[in-house]
C-alpha cells in the first residue's frame, strides 16, 4: 500500500479521464434498508399496532484521496501510465533523444525525482520584507554593511540610510493592475552587495522566465542540466493555501515529488532567431504565416531561457496530481540497519 500527501490533484481533469475508463464516477455511495410491520386485534377503529424500523448509511468519498489513486491504478493496469523515473536520470537518455521518443507530447507520465518549489510572487514578497527589516534597520542607525559607507556607495545617502530615489508611485486614478511585483521593493542602502535596484531586477528576470503562480521543477539530472516544469493551477483541491504558507510548509530545498500528467510539449532544440515572412505576392498578410512567426519567435525565446517555455531538452507536463510518499517507518529501520 502506498500512502500519498498530495501537494496539488486537479479533480476536474482526474474525475473527466476516469469517467472515460470506467463509464462513471462513483462519488457518492447510499444503503437503505427499510421493514415494516402491521398487526391488529379486534375492530380496526379500536386496536392496531404499526411498527416501522429502518437505516441508512452514506459514504461520499473525498475526490482527490479516493480517486486519483484509483485512476493511478486504473491508468497502469491498461498500460497507458508510463513511469519515465529511471530513463530520466539518466543524462544519455536526454542527449541520445530516448526520453522524447518513448514519451511523445500527449503521454500519460509518471516521475519520482528531486525538485522544488518556485514562486515569483513569493520571492517578490520575500524581497520586500527584506527591504522593509533593512529600512528599519538603518532607519535605527544600525550599519548594515560598513563597506557599503566607503567610496562612491554613500553617494546620494540621506534621512534612514536610504539612496536614490523610491520607485514612481501610481498616479491618482491609475489602475493597480500596471503595478507589477518588482514595485513593492522599497529603496534602502546596500545590504551585502544587494540594494533595491538589484532584487527589483532579479524579480523583473524571475516574472518572465517563470510566469508568477506556484511552480515545481523537476531536477531529475544530478549535473542540473534538465528541467521538467509544470505550473500547478490555482483553485484545484489541495492548493488552496498561500504561497508563504506552502514554502513555509515544504521549504525551498530540493526533495524528492512525484508527478503524474501529460507531456505538454519539449523545449525547441534549435533557438535561431526565425525569419518574419507573412506577406503574400499580392501584398496581402499571409494570417497563418504570421501565428506561425509569431509563435516560433516565442518557442526560440522559450529556448534561450528568457520567457515561461520548456527549454531543451526538458519538457512540460499537464499535471494531475503532484505528491510526496510517505515512508514506512519498517522500510526506514531497515534502511538505517542496512
Amino acid at each position: 500500500m502506498i500512502l500519498r500527501e498530495f501537494l496539488y490533484v486537479d479533480t476536474d481533469k482526474v474525475r473527466a479521464m476516469l469517467a472515460q475508463l470506467d463509464g462513471g464516477v462513483a462519488e457518492e455511495e447510499r444503503e437503505t434498508n427499510t421493514q415494516e410491520k402491521r398487526s391488529t386485534v379486534g375492530p380496526r377503529s379500536f386496536a392496531q399496532h404499526l411498527q416501522v424500523t429502518g437505516s441508512e448509511r452514506y459514504t461520499q468519498k473525498s475526490l482527490g484521496d479516493a480517486l486519483f489513486p484509483t485512476l493511478e491504478q486504473a491508468l497502469e493496469s491498461e498500460g497507458l501510465l508510463k513511469d519515465l523515473s529511471e530513463e530520466v536520470s539518466d543524462l544519455s537518455q536526454w542527449t541520445s533523444g530516448a526520453v522524447r521518443e518513448s514519451a511523445p507530447p500527449g503521454s500519460l507520465i509518471r516521475i519520482t525525482a528531486m525538485g522544488s518549489l518556485f514562486d515569483t510572487r513569493y520571492t517578490a514578497s520575500v524581497f520586500s520584507a527584506f527591504a522593509s527589516v533593512a529600512l528599519g534597520l538603518q532607519g535605527m542607525g544600525v550599519n548594515l554593511d560598513p563597506d557599503a559607507s566607503k567610496g562612491s556607495s554613500s553617494k546620494g545617502k540621506g534621512r534612514g540610510g536610504q539612496q536614490g530615489p523610491r520607485p514612481p508611485r501610481p498616479k491618482s486614478g491609475q489602475a493597480q493592475l500596471e503595478r507589477q511585483l518588482e514595485d513593492a521593493i522599497p529603496e534602502f542602502a546596500g545590504v551585502g552587495g544587494m540594494d533595491g535596484d538589484s532584487l527589483r531586477s532579479i524579480i523583473r528576470m524571475a516574472r518572465g522566465i517563470f510566469a508568477p503562480g506556484l511552480h515545481i521543477n523537476l531536477t531529475p539530472v544530478d549535473a542540473g542540466g534538465v528541467l521538467i516544469g509544470s505550473r500547478l493551477q490555482e483553485g484545484r483541491q489541495y492548493l488552496d493555501t498561500e504561497a508563504d504558507i506552502l514554502f513555509a510548509r515544504y521549504g525551498m530545498e530540493p526533495q524528492e515529488w512525484t508527478l503524474v500528467g501529460s507531456v505538454g510539449s519539449y523545449g525547441p532544440e534549435d533557438t535561431t532567431l526565425p525569419e518574419f515572412d507573412f506577406f503574400r505576392p499580392d501584398g496581402t498578410v499571409n494570417r497563418a504565416r504570421f501565428a506561425d512567426n509569431i509563435n516560433g519567435l516565442m518557442k526560440t525565446l522559450g529556448g534561450m531561457g528568457f520567457i515561461d517555455l520548456p527549454q531543451h531538452p526538458g519538457f512540460s507536463v499537464i499535471p494531475f496530481a503532484v505528491y510526496r510518499t510517505i515512508p514506512l517507518i519498517a522500510n526506514l529501520i531497515a534502511m538505517r540497519d542496512s
